[in-house]
């Protein structure tokens, strides 16, 4: 499970997340929705511990992220993260590419790194891509390596931020289609996104965020059907 208790964030003097409280339940598919600069991203990296935060907690499967004695590293193997930006290694292949973080942070050997990444990158759908470079995928199969590359610490939470904002329209399905796959198969995520159709249709529960507040949280049906606050509907009006 992951507890988020009173959780506020200042960039200088501008507070991006404002007294967040959240739970999120192991095997729930949670997506945060809401316009641009309203802290939703901000809130993933608070998460994972790549933003220091400025009051409150983050407590992920027992351990208080910011806590000075938290091994944040060791954390990070249970959270796999997906950016809008698929930052692979160039000169690897995709193969070489997944097996780098089981071989280098867990220290598995590099016939047991090679197989975590096969079976992962088949698992993606890139069984076939095992030794092409990046340069040679498209962008949609770049952000699916990105997201093998987190699956191969074996993590139990996934964390996407707008994985499919950065990729033409036509190469998005392939990405969300990867996303539904892991959500079948258990796997608790956390999903910034805009894509409205996917958040409906995967989603356990969906958070709108207006000004680094969560100002409604409740299910699809509830969040698209019968929206409560005067902001979520007017964004929901602009994006159909």
């Amino acid at each position: 499970m992951i507890q988020i208790r009173g959780l506020e964030k200042y960039f200088g003097t501008l507070q991006v997340l404002k007294g967040i409280d959240l739970e999120i339940p192991k095997g729930e598919v949670l997506s945060i929705i809401g316009a641009s600069g309203s802290g939703k991203s901000t809130l993933l990296y608070c998460i994972n511990g790549l933003e220091p935060i400025q009051s409150g907690t983050v407590n992920v499967a027992g351990t208080d992220v910011h806590a000075k004695g938290t091994d944040i590293n060791k954390l990070r193997q249970k959270m796999g993260m997906v950016f809008q930006q698929w930052n692979s290694f160039p000169h690897l292949t995709a193969l070489e590419n997944v097996a780098l973080a089981p071989k280098i942070v867990t220290g598995k050997s590099s016939v047991e790194a090679r197989k975590i990444a096969a079976r992962q990158l088949q698992h993606v759908g890139l069984g076939d891509k095992l030794d092409v470079y990046p340069s040679a995928l498209s962008g949609g199969q770049q952000q699916r390596l990105a997201i093998a590359r987190a699956l191969a610490m074996e993590p139990d939470y996934m964390l996407f931020d707008e994985a499919t904002s950065a990729l033409d329209p036509e190469l998005v399905g392939e990405v969300l289609d990867t996303m539904r796959l892991l959500a079948e198969e258990g796997m608790t995520m956390i999903c910034v996104t805009h894509e409205m159709s996917f958040a409906r249709d995967v989603s356990d529960r969906i958070a709108f965020f207006h000004k680094g507040v969560i100002e409604e949280i409740d299910t699809p049906a509830k969040i698209f059907g019968a929206p409560k606050s005067e902001h979520l509907q007017s964004f929901l009006s602009n994006i159909r």
